[in-house]
């Protein structure tokens, strides 16, 4: 039994497919096959059975063998990581996967700056539901995850990377924005746009609006957070989203974000990762990257929340009239 095929192995079996596995394990399909087949000789057991429209399942033996070789090549990669550490090198790859809600906000600018710094790191980044990406943590798929808790299954070791507020959302037009700071309960009526059934943030307002003893009117769902707003924007209703993903929001957008009364609903964001395995020194360098990127995008929301309009300077005779004094009339000029 050798390392490359078990790490085939595991690709046929998280893919289901014998042909995507090689193009994963960048080999041709036919010597990924002869691989199987040799592993398969040794243990005397069929592992994988192949289905029609090359599709394939593992088979009872193969169930066993599964955890255990990502169990092995875990402890492997583990071993290589642990030594570059000893080294002091920033290099390898570093697999994270993060929420939607949290991916497209946070993650480039984090990218971008640690690019600049360790052109040699390779990053794979996937966006999928709080589910999915425990999922795949838990196969030792991902060095870590961000996401906001509640987390099932586990145990999982969590850091966290901040919390964030909820804002409330509407289109132009909606009676909330002449209202300052509204509470949940100013909600009843409304009706919501919100992110798809498994998306952590529809639980999180769903729990929220619980709390206000109401269950929200739901009228679209979405996967996308873009989209979402592009609803709002449209006057399909109003929606609660993180400061995060509202810090490009402008005023040409048709967009109106509103503060709750405190206090206000907020959710706390997390990195998770296997207690069981260290982190690479590269995952844990770009950690410090994605925490200084969420400092900024939350600050940034922040001033925008806290900056009040400048008003206009008052005119002379407005102000003479604020205080209940006549005006002042200028004299003539005598023409004698």
């Amino acid at each position: 039994m050798e390392m490359h095929q078990l790490r085939y192995f595991t690709a046929v079996a998280r893919t289901g497919n014998f042909t995507r596995a090689a193009e994963q394990c960048h080999i041709a399909q036919p010597s990924l096959s002869q691989q199987i087949r040799k592993l398969e000789d040794e243990l005397d057991e069929k592992l994988i059975m192949r289905l029609p429209g090359g599709k394939s399942r593992l088979t009872p033996a193969g169930e066993i063998l599964l955890s255990r070789a990502n169990r092995i090549l875990a402890e492997a990669q583990s071993a290589v990581e642990e030594l570059r550490d000893r080294q002091k090198v920033v290099r390898g790859a570093v697999r994270l996967g993060a929420i939607p809600t949290v991916a497209p906000f946070l993650i480039p600018d984090a990218l971008l700056a640690f690019n600049e710094q360790h052109p040699e790191v390779e990053l794979v980044v996937h966006e999928a539901t709080t589910e999915q990406l425990l999922t795949q943590l838990e196969r030792n798929e991902l060095d870590f995850v961000i996401v906001s808790p509640p987390l099932a299954g586990g145990p999982w070791q969590t850091e966290s990377l901040g919390s964030e507020s909820l804002y409330l959302v509407t289109p132009e037009g909606n009676h909330h924005i002449k209202k300052r700071a509204p509470t949940l309960d100013d909600l009843r009526e409304e009706e919501f746009i919100l992110m798809r059934e498994g998306h952590c943030l529809t639980g999180q307002v769903m729990k929220f609006c619980k709390m206000a003893e109401f269950r929200p009117r739901v009228r679209f769902l979405s996967a996308q957070v873009e989209t979402l707003k592009a609803l709002i924007r449209s006057g399909a209703g109003v929606s609660l989203l993180p400061e995060m993903a509202l810090g490009d929001v402008s005023k040409e957008s048709r967009l109106h974000v509103i503060a709750f009364k405190n206090p206000a609903p907020q959710r706390e964001i997390v990195f998770a990762s296997l207690p069981d395995f260290p982190l690479p020194l590269a995952a844990r360098e770009f950690q410090g990257y994605l925490k200084k990127a969420f400092e900024q995008r939350t600050q940034t929301m922040s001033d925008k929340s806290d900056k009040k309009p400048e008003k206009k300077p008052k005119k002379p005779s407005e102000k003479l009239a604020a205080t209940g004094k006549p005006a002042l009339r200028g004299k003539r000029k005598n023409r004698n």
